[in-house]
């Protein structure tokens, strides 16, 4: 959970304190984006990433992309994702898994899914979510 704290409002949440957390998340947002929406395809407003062109190799190349975005949602419960947004996050790389391990069918659902790009902006909206209810005031009977 995230917390303000001290006249500058710095957050705090799970082992990391505002600028570190706000680096932490633009660190997770370069690597998402790399896995899911590098490149474009010319003439299209379509994007793609690693996760589409290494899912093409059979078994290693799902594995592998699946590895990364593993370690995305784990540093976004460092940055104090809740059980249940984790859970969220997790259900949608199983849910990349898997079907992006049918050969050339999968890649195509890579490209269009990006597991990563959702995880990445749930993980936003949970902590501009818990920034909002950081700075309600207390109801405390005078």
């Amino acid at each position: 959970m995230l917390t303000r704290t001290g006249p500058a409002g710095v957050l705090r949440g799970q082992g990391y304190e505002g600028a570190k957390a706000a680096s932490v998340v633009a660190e997770l947002d370069v690597l998402s984006a790399l896995l899911d929406s590098r490149w474009r395809i010319p003439g299209t407003s379509v994007r793609f990433g690693l996760d589409a062109l290494v899912g093409l190799v059979p078994i290693l190349g799902d594995a592998a992309t699946s590895i990364v975005s593993a370690y995305i949602v784990l540093r976004a419960r460092s940055c104090g994702a809740g059980n249940f947004l984790v859970a969220r996050m997790l259900g949608n790389v199983l849910l990349d898994a898997i079907v992006g391990s049918v050969p050339i069918l999968g890649s195509i659902f890579d490209v269009y899914f990006k597991a990563n790009n959702r995880n990445i902006r749930l993980l936003r909206q949970h902590l501009a979510k818990a920034d909002i209810s950081s700075r309600r005031p207390s109801k405390r009977p005078a």
